[in-house]
């Protein structure tokens, strides 16, 4: 197809300077369309949009989802982890406890299976032009399951809620340095303005799906939540009973489609193996999240449907930077040279999984530049290094990690591969609560430990893994890493508004951390959910949603 100028000239109208941009970059080939929708979802442009420009650049029709409509009134039942706390929207972290917050809240924007940002109790969204003020349009006509009408006041209550540094909000995580307690702004009623700590070209992010915290609850909400399970959503909580399950209803009162189920179950289970037994028996029709390794025995089942979804979900190898035997990078690049991360990807996930390269930027994150070489298993180099570093004749050393999912395989994995270089790796595997801790410095086995493992769960963008575990000042830094170069880099990437831009950062972020290695990124693994054949219409999410509005039983 030809580029079509005078359809293209007239879609350029109305559009800023950092959209013509994005159009410019996608008609010149420096962007490729699914760049192009993923970032210009970002900025706030709708989907049909989009692929109409995307025709009028002279590229095919989009492919359309199928929409089949499922049949009415089934109960899906979902096997899912235990939450290990109370279900509270300001500090719920675990994700049984976020699973059953997404049941009924909602979102302002959702982040997709395609990290394209959708709509949701927003219709659009707009940065100003130093990405230091976000405007975002509310839908109208959206009701609490408590009865009131959901208002920018809710909008912003919710979210100095999470901003509050006085209180216990996991989201501060991803809000400290971004978003203060009162910089969300009333405009009118279905208007909010988010004013920025620094630019932050990724915001949107912040406030969808990704950040599972960020439900709109009533500005009248005082805690207790699991007396009330008040929301937005489709559903409506029928009964919670704690360490045992819960059930939701359809609300028919919902502001869009109405849900196909009937109703939803939800069983709690301590590990998996017993999940995989109820759904091979039947008696579940949707494990919500398997492993590779966990799971193995359903990958090949005739009666079980996988869904994969690509993910930057990943597991941390952190080394203290302030200590030995890891003071010295040359170190830290020899136990990432010692990984075979082909056999990682291969044996251990199954294949089910993409190869890291020892930064946050996941081959899923369209501002990953892919030039920067991958780093591979090098055992002479390695040798080279602890030689050339002074500590050719080895050392011993503690692994600390936490009992979960495939971790302590790995770490059994990694401590094979040192011994070629001369490291005794002693482990030292806790259970999760454990590990953590208080997580905070000083009364934390992640955050103080010389050596660990740490599981860190699926992002739509890179900006909390960049700032959080690796900047000098990050509530995560496990590593004890201290880097003014990588501050500003990271610094910068996160206030790119513009494509390109982020690329370029990154490339510089990758390599730096290369050469400094303060933590490895050896893998980054696909997100697993498993279904019963005849099961239609359901939509994980890799940070662990679990939509079933559209599910159906054939």
């Amino acid at each position: 197809m030809k580029t079509n100028y005078r359809i293209l000239d007239l879609m350029r109208r109305n559009r800023t300077p950092l959209e013509n941009h994005l159009i410019d970059g996608l008609v010149d080939g420096r962007v490729s369309r699914r760049e192009f929708v993923r970032h210009g979802s970002l900025l706030g442009l709708s989907l049909p949009l989009l692929g109409g420009i995307g025709m009028a650049a002279g590229l095919s029709a989009m492919p359309s989802p199928a929409r089949a409509q499922g049949v009415l009134g089934a109960t899906i039942r979902v096997a899912c982890v235990m939450p290990t706390g109370a279900i509270d929207p300001v500090t719920i972290a675990d994700n049984g406890g976020y699973l059953m917050l997404q049941q009924v809240g909602e979102y302002l924007c959702l982040d997709g299976p395609d990290l394209e940002l959708r709509p949701s109790l927003a219709e659009s969204w707009k940065p100003n032009d130093k990405a230091t003020v976000w405007t975002f349009k509310l839908r109208k006509g959206v009701k609490f399951h408590s009865g009131g009408d959901m208002k920018a006041d809710d909008v912003v209550a919710s979210f100095d809620r999470l901003a509050d540094p006085a209180g216990s909000s996991n989201a501060l995580s991803v809000f400290k340095g971004i978003l203060q307690k009162g910089a969300t702004k009333k405009v009118d009623d279905y208007t909010v303005e988010f004013h920025l700590d620094a630019p932050n070209g990724n915001f949107p992010y912040m406030v969808s799906s990704d950040n599972y915290n960020a439900i709109i609850l009533p500005a009248s909400y005082k805690g207790d939540y699991e007396k009330s399970f008040d929301g937005t959503g489709p559903f409506k909580l029928e009964n919670y009973t704690p360490k045992v399950g819960a059930s939701f209803v359809r609300n028919e009162d919902y502001w869009g489609a109405k849900a196909l189920p009937d109703r939803t179950e939800f069983t709690f289970f301590d590990d998996i193996q017993p999940q995989i037994l109820a759904l091979q028996g039947g008696q579940i029709d949707i494990i919500n999240q398997v492993t590779a390794l966990g799971g193995v025995g359903l990958l090949n089942d005739p009666n079980v449907d996988i869904i994969s979804l690509k993910s930057s979900l990943n597991r941390q190898v952190h080394m203290r930077c302030d200590s030995d035997p890891f003071k010295d990078p040359r170190v830290r690049r020899a136990i990432a040279l010692s990984i075979d991360r082909d056999k990682v990807v291969a044996g251990l996930m199954k294949g089910r999984a993409s190869l890291g390269n020892d930064s946050p930027f996941a081959p899923a994150y369209p501002s990953t530049d892919t030039s920067v070489p991958q780093r591979k298993q090098d055992i002479a180099q390695a040798k080279q290094l602890m030689e050339a570093a002074g500590v050719g004749t080895g050392f011993k050393v503690t692994l600390t990690t936490e009992r979960s999912a495939e971790i302590p395989a790995y770490a059994q994995l990694i401590q094979n591969w040192v011994k070629e270089i001369g490291i005794e790796l002693d482990l030292n595997i806790l259970d999760s609560g454990a590990y953590y801790g208080d997580a905070v410095f000083g009364k934390s086995n992640w955050l103080d430990s010389v050596m660990g493992v740490t599981g860190y769960g699926h992002r739509g963008v890179p900006n909390v893994f960049l700032a959080a575990p690796l900047k000098s000042d990050g509530t995560w830094n496990a590593a004890h890493f201290k880097n003014k170069d990588y501050d500003a880099l990271a610094t910068s990437y996160i206030a790119a508004l513009d494509l390109e831009a982020q690329k370029a950062a990154a490339g510089k972020i990758q390599k730096v951390l290369l050469e400094e290695t303060p933590i490895i990124f050896g893998y980054f693994s696909d997100y697993l959910t498993a279904t019963a054949k005849g099961v239609a219409g359901v939509q994980p999410t890799a940070a662990g949603q679990l939509f079933l509005e559209k599910a159906s039983k054939a």
